[in-house]
C-alpha cells in the first residue's frame, strides 16, 4: 500500500506540474486510476490514499469488483473506458458514472433506451478513432459531426465529451491537438486523453482527463 501511496502522489504531483505549465488548474484534471485486471484488494488500497475515481474496461468485471465497493464508498466515480457491447447497456447504465466509448449508432440508441429505463443518465464520450485505424473501435473524426448529430437529435443523449487512444507507434501530440479542436468545435467540455506514457502530453494540449494504470498499480499479470 506504501508503495501505490507513494505511486499516486508522484502521478498527482505530474498532474500538477503539466497543468501548471499549461496554464490550467490542476484540480480541473480528473485523474482516472484504471483498475482493469487489478483486485477488489488493490482498489482498495488506492481508496485508503483518497483516490477516488476508477476506470474499468468490462461491464461485468467492474460489476464483480465494485458492487460491494460503492455502497461503502458513495463518491466512488466509475468510468467505463472499453468497448461496450449492446446487450451490456442496460448494465452498464445502471453501474457507471460515465462511458466514454460511445462508438456506433447502434450503441447510442441502445443507451438511449437503457437511460430511459433505468431513469439513471450516466455522462457520455464519444470515442474518436483519431488515427482511422480500421482493427481499432471508435468514430472517424470525419464521421464525428454526424454521429454527435445523431446521438444528440435522434437519440436525445447528452454528449459531454470525447476520448481518444492515439496509435501506439505515433506522436499522440496531434492526436490530442485535433482531439482538442473537435472538442472546441462541437462545445464538448470533457477531454478524456493521456494514459501513463503520455498523459503530461496530452495535459499541455488540453485534456481534462487522464486514464493512468500502469504508473499506479505497476504492469498487469
Amino acid at each position: 500500500m506504501a508503495d501505490l501511496a507513494a505511486k499516486l502522489k508522484t502521478v498527482h504531483q505530474k498532474i500538477k506540474t503539466a497543468a501548471l505549465a499549461a496554464g490550467c488548474n490542476p484540480l480541473a484534471i480528473k485523474l482516472v486510476a484504471v483498475s482493469k485486471k487489478k483486485t477488489e484488494s488493490d482498489v482498495r488500497a488506492a481508496l485508503a490514499t483518497g483516490q477516488k475515481i476508477f476506470g474499468e474496461n468490462r461491464v461485468q468485471e467492474a460489476k464483480i469488483k465494485f458492487t460491494t465497493l460503492r455502497g461503502e464508498f458513495p463518491d466512488l466515480e466509475l468510468h467505463l473506458i472499453g468497448p461496450l457491447q449492446t446487450n451490456k447497456a442496460e448494465e452498464a447504465v445502471q453501474l457507471f458514472d460515465v462511458i466514454e466509448t460511445l462508438d456506433r449508432p447502434q450503441l447510442a440508441t441502445a443507451l438511449a433506451k437503457a437511460i430511459k429505463k433505468a431513469g439513471r443518465a450516466p455522462k457520455l464520450y464519444i470515442e474518436v478513432n483519431s488515427g482511422n485505424e480500421p482493427q481499432k473501435a471508435g468514430i472517424a473524426p470525419r464521421e464525428l459531426e454526424s454521429f454527435l448529430h445523431f446521438c444528440r437529435e435522434d437519440c436525445g443523449l447528452n454528449i459531454e465529451g470525447l476520448m481518444c487512444i492515439p496509435p501506439h507507434k505515433d506522436d499522440p501530440k496531434p492526436h490530442f491537438m485535433r482531439l482538442r479542436e473537435l472538442a472546441a468545435r462541437f462545445s464538448l467540455p470533457m477531454l478524456s486523453m493521456g494514459m501513463s506514457a503520455d498523459f503530461e502530453i496530452a495535459i499541455a494540449c488540453g485534456s481534462t482527463e487522464v486514464r493512468v494504470g500502469t504508473a499506479i498499480f505497476g504492469e498487469r499479470s
